[in-house]
């Protein structure tokens, strides 16, 4: 069973990394975003349904129990979806929220409960270091190769799988605290080889961020670091010093392939100017706060931000977007401010879990490999979601294939331990587990046609789009996020 689990964890990783990283490199028949997003939603879907299943028959109810954050959250989410069912698809963004939230936490109890924690972590690490190494290696030749032909920046061409640069910036902040964890855990921690390998992987995507001048990524990664070496300390040292290690080099990487070379070939160095101001976010901010207000505190219902009737003029003479650059005052404006406290009640659950575990690590007052998991995870989790703040790259679809995995694992490293039942389930049990396993499932056959109708939906009113409103297409749920749109500028 161990290594079946861990083999079947190792594939749905590599398969992951692969259409997030590699896209424009497989077969993608709907196009890289939208054929990410089925990729998202069907895994959820499914994974979900055998989660409660298998869960529920090896724990019984006593596990469902300890899911009630996310119950609640999921039972939020799908009563608003039915009270706004007289909007269009009404029930596909609510039940990708419900899927995620569901889904990393059930992650964390699986694997908890089959005790393949490290090693799926082990696992997660070594991948991502691989897939990882590989994209910045790649990521430089074709830098350098643009910079011979006179194209200077690296932002329009980022490779394989992303809009642009800046999707990848937000999987950039879930993985970067993670990587060093790999010369610390695992079978080939004490390889020079290796190692070197991981410092490699690390650095070039820190340089990658420097010169596309990801502020989002450089902050929230900088954040996420310092806050969990401060939280855990000493025990998470050799963490913190391989993180820093790697920091170090993609700077001297930053300025070997972005000042010295640039000016050898092409006589001019490549630094970027970083932007202090706030890129036009203010006023979708606060358009954001006042939606959040009107129907307070449910919000205006799923994509209403598409769909709403503008409330202030700043709003309206600003750029627009699918989104208001805020993942967490759109859900104010869209699900209510009641939703934000049933998200908060799930990060205070959290906050205490991660500190019963906080107090095990620095009880030892010395370097250990739970320590190290604890440390890259907080610091992954912290950047996140701080990041989530300033820009909704959150919601797309690699972020949230990586995310889910992150949090998951997360979710695994802060909890108890699960001793399974040590007696056959019963009859009462095994009724009950069938009957949550239809149930989820119907919601789940609901939910993923709903999500194909949405689709045929969204290409349809795309060529209208075009013709009519002649304006970008901005990423939503689908990477044509003006649709559906307001009744008025329907065919």
């Amino acid at each position: 069973m161990d290594k079946v689990s861990d083999f079947v964890f190792l594939a749905i990783t590599f398969v992951v990394f692969v259409v997030v990283l590699y896209a424009d490199f497989v077969f993608m028949p709907l196009g890289n975003y939208a054929t990410q997003r089925l990729i998202l939603t069907h895994s959820l879907g499914v994974f979900v349904v055998f989660s409660f299943g298998f869960l529920g028959w090896r724990h019984g109810w006593g596990l469902y129990a300890k899911l009630w954050p996310a119950w609640l959250i999921s039972a939020f989410l799908l009563l608003n979806a039915v009270v706004f069912s007289n909007s269009r698809f009404s029930a596909v963004e609510p039940g990708m929220y419900t899927a995620f939230f569901l889904g990393f936490a059930l992650l964390g109890f699986l694997s908890k409960s089959l005790g393949r924690t490290y090693y799926w972590v082990v696992i997660y690490c070594y991948v991502a270091v691989a897939m990882t190494a590989l994209y910045g290696a790649v990521s430089i030749i074709i830098y350098l190769f643009s910079v011979i032909d006179g194209l200077a920046s690296l932002s329009a061409g980022i490779p394989w799988g992303f809009t642009n640069v800046r999707y990848w910036s937000h999987v950039a902040t879930w993985l970067i605290p993670i990587i060093p964890l790999a010369v610390l855990i695992g079978p080939f921690r004490d390889n020079m080889l290796w190692r070197s390998l991981v410092v490699f992987s690390s650095a070039s995507w820190w340089w990658i961020i420097l010169l596309s001048e990801a502020r989002g990524s450089f902050v929230s990664v900088v954040f996420g670091v310092l806050l969990s070496a401060i939280l855990i300390g000493r025990p998470a040292i050799l963490w913190f010093r391989v993180s820093l290690f790697c920091l170090v080099i993609g700077i001297l990487m930053w300025l070997l392939l972005s000042v010295v070379i640039p000016s050898l070939l092409i006589g001019e160095q490549l630094i970027p100017s970083i932007s202090s101001s706030t890129s036009g976010r203010i006023p979708l901010f606060v358009e954001a706060w006042s939606m959040s207000l009107v129907n307070f505190p449910f919000g205006l219902g799923p994509q209403s931000w598409l769909t709403h009737d503008i409330l202030r003029k700043e709003y309206f003479q600003s750029a627009k977007f699918g989104h208001p650059h805020n993942m967490y005052l759109m859900w104010a404006a869209e699900y209510g401010w009641l939703f934000i406290c049933l998200l908060l009640l799930f990060v205070v659950q959290s906050i205490w879990l991660f500190c019963n575990r906080r107090i095990e690590v620095r009880d030892l007052n010395k370097p250990c490999e739970h320590a190290y998991l604890l440390a890259a995870f907080t610091a992954a989790v912290s950047a996140g979601l701080l990041h989530g703040g300033v820009s909704a790259v959150f919601m797309a679809p690699g972020s949230m294939l990586i995310g889910i995995f992150i949090l998951g694992l997360f979710h695994a490293l802060i909890i108890p331990e699960i001793v399974a039942s040590p007696s056959s389930p019963s009859k009462n049990r095994f009724f009950f587990t069938f009957f949550v396993f239809l149930v989820v499932s119907a919601i789940c056959i609901y939910w993923l046609v709903k999500i194909w109708e949405y689709h045929a939906a969204m290409t349809k009113d795309l060529d209208f789009y075009r013709d009519n409103i002649q304006a970008e297409t901005f990423p939503r749920f689908w990477s044509h996020g003006n649709f559906p749109r307001h009744p008025d500028l329907m065919p």
